[in-house]
């Protein structure tokens, strides 16, 4: 059926038309509702997986820091508890330095007012005495076995406790440098023993002359 708009008196009336024009609108209202309500759909879809992916994401998160949190945690379990000197034994050196180099009395000693020619010679004493003990009770050996002043080269995966790096220090081993030291490693001690009841304290006895 074509019409004239052009002519309203040829448009249909009665029940018939009306009944058509207004499902035509419904239709037509319908249509744009499923389609927004598609995209809507859609859009919603969307953001959920977006919710979920960030959800999981901060789970990831979580569990990592968590697993951080661990690791610091056995790393500090791992420390290892400082280890206590003996007071008796560092008494006891201090005692035989005293003994044979009369090592507290020159240290005790006020030298503002002595010349270089005594100290000289006061440190002569010292040093002999001082000698005789470190090589009677201590076995000493060079930790680095190359000559004093020389190049040498400091291998990656050192031992700190050993080699000590001075001066502008930059990147990582290998390091080359020169040897200011050679530096000094204790293999064996051997301190006499105390006897029971010994006062370790005493580094040296007064002294009364009758």
């Amino acid at each position: 059926m074509n019409f004239d708009l052009t002519n309203i008196s040829e448009l249909p009336t009665g029940p018939d038309a009306a009944h058509i024009a207004l499902f035509a609108i419904t239709l037509i209202l319908l249509l744009i509702t499923l389609v927004r309500g598609g995209k809507k759909t859609i859009e919603i879809e969307k953001i959920v997986e977006k919710e979920v992916e960030v959800e999981k994401i901060v789970e990831v998160i979580k569990h990592v820091e968590i697993e951080k949190i661990v690791e610091v945690e056995k790393i500090v379990e791992i420390k290892a508890p400082l280890q206590e000197a003996s007071p008796a034994a560092a008494c006891q050196l201090l005692s035989l330095l005293q003994s044979e180099a009369r090592f507290v009395d020159f240290i005790q000693e006020d030298l503002t007012a002595a010349t270089d020619e005594q100290i000289g010679a006061a440190a002569r004493i010292i040093h002999t005495g001082s000698k005789k003990v470190i090589n009677e009770y201590f076995s000493l050996t060079p930790i680095r076995s190359e000559e004093e002043e020389s190049q040498v080269t400091v291998a990656e995966g050192f031992n700190p406790s050993e080699v000590k790096l001075i001066g502008n220090v930059l990147g990582s081993a290998p390091y080359q440098g020169i040897l200011v030291h050679a530096g000094w490693k204790i293999t064996n001690v051997n301190l006499p023993k105390l006897a029971q009841g010994h006062n370790a304290n005493i580094v040296a006895a007064a002294e009364v002359e009758l």
